[in-house]
């Protein structure tokens, strides 16, 4: 059984900077696609970055690219979201996602969440 748990997340003030991380425990994650979703106040949960096994990382948009970086560390059994030049619409719940699927549609393990609130 795969556990994923997300932590970093918390208040800060609009063009701050904060690194999420999502530590997996019950399997390596080395062959594993790993995500970054979001979900704001009463929206659908989207999709941030992801980053393949072999470090090809993707990113939803130009709404985070060049602002966020997803990176992994595989010994650590860990993969980080940094995140900087926060904005408020980047207030949501992030959620870690992993799959043993190179581009999975959907994935099949996830965290819990951990909260992130930009202030304007």
């Amino acid at each position: 059984q795969m556990v994923l748990v997300e932590s970093g997340g918390g208040l800060v003030q609009a063009g701050g900077s904060l690194r999420l991380s999502c530590a997996v425990s019950g399997r390596t994650i080395g062959s594993l696609t790993m995500a970054w979703f979001r979900q704001a106040p009463e929206q659908e949960r989207k999709f941030v970055a992801s980053i393949s096994w072999n470090d090809i990382s993707t990113y939803a948009d130009d709404s985070v690219k060049g602002r966020f970086t997803i990176s992994r560390d595989n010994a650590k059994s860990t993969v980080y979201l940094q995140m900087s030049s926060l904005k408020f619409e980047d207030t949501a719940v992030y959620y870690c996602a992993a799959d043993e699927r190179l581009r999975p549609n959907d994935y099949e393990y996830w965290g819990q969440g951990t909260q992130v609130t930009v202030s304007a």
